[in-house]
């Protein structure tokens, strides 16, 4: 039922004003997104003037568009004085700062030992902003190949009072920049309104492939949370996405808020443990079966990306 009939039918007394208004809030429900950023890499710039002016960019599209994001700080990242100044941006712009290790390890390669003080390393660097979060993403997203591996991580992270900052929407974003990069190399002032355009497609694409998995696994849609990365195509067009997001009638939400929905409470078993929130959790209820493997990477964007030249 559109809006319109709902209103023709209240009106002649079709419906009553008691079963109305569900239907009304059901009909108005949009999905609702966050923007969680990870890294804080901008090693990769050639100067700090670069550096900044993508930060900046970054921090121009939350402004504009009124949303606090979560930035995920690989502590390596920020070890420097210039680098720690940038971070406190984020923390005085009111966007929460959480816990990303301190030199991204992959942990279903590495030792417990080494990962967890790995972990201490940047919680103890950035228990120091007033922004920051006791909340931990795993890099590449990986939670542990066993459940050894992986409950013993869960217990340290309990033990350590922090959550799991989980993802519901993953996406590749970090492979389209590598792509971008690699043009930019070899001509600073190439045209890269194509990457604009294939990232949009993208990211528009992942949302609505990992909203139908919510409401499979949930029966509703999750307060979403973006897995994006800080970097060269979001200094360029996180407005773009942002914009896409409303063109697409999804509600812009504040990360905080959105690790409030209940699924962040969730601890799938499935293994490999990781990846999306709402998939793991899909797979485990057997509504759906895992559609590949890694869940998202670059190798399934390479063919349209050389297909259309970028």
């Amino acid at each position: 039922m559109n809006r319109r009939e709902l209103t023709r039918l209240l009106g002649a007394g079709v419906l009553s004003t008691a079963i109305g208004p569900r239907f009304a809030w059901a009909a108005a429900a949009a999905p609702e997104v966050s923007i969680t950023m990870d890294d804080f890499n901008f090693r990769n710039a050639p100067d700090e003037a670069t550096a900044t002016k993508r930060n900046d960019a970054i921090l121009a599209a939350f402004r504009d568009h009124a949303i606090k994001a979560a930035i995920f700080v690989c502590g390596n990242n920020v070890d420097t004085a210039f680098g720690q100044r940038l971070l406190k941006r984020w923390n005085d712009a009111g966007h929460i700062i959480c816990n990303h290790t301190w030199s991204h390890r992959n942990y279903a390669n590495s030792d417990f030992a080494a990962y967890s003080a790995d972990f201490l390393r940047c919680d103890a660097m950035i228990k120091a902003y007033p922004q920051s979060r006791r909340l931990f993403r795993f890099p590449y997203l990986k939670e542990g190949d066993t459940a050894e591996h992986r409950d013993r991580m869960r217990a340290f992270l309990a033990e350590h009072q922090y959550k799991n900052g989980a993802v519901t929407i993953d996406a590749s974003d970090w492979y389209i920049d590598d792509r971008i990069n690699k043009r930019l190399g070899l001509d600073p002032t190439a045209d890269t309104r194509g990457f604009r355009d294939y990232y949009l497609a993208h990211i528009k694409d992942r949302s609505t492939f990992y909203d139908d998995v919510s409401r499979r696994a949930l029966g509703r849609s999750a307060k979403h949370t973006l897995l994006v990365h800080h970097n060269v195509l979001n200094g360029r067009y996180l407005a773009d996405v942002l914009d896409q997001y409303k063109r697409m009638g999804w509600k812009l939400v504040n990360a905080e808020d959105a690790y409030t929905d209940p699924v962040f409470n969730e601890q799938p078993t499935v293994l490999p443990a990781g990846d999306s929130l709402v998939l793991a959790l899909a797979i485990q209820s057997g509504k759906m079966q895992r559609p590949r493997w890694p869940s998202e990477d670059g190798d399934y964007e390479a063919p349209a990306m050389d297909r259309l030249g970028l």
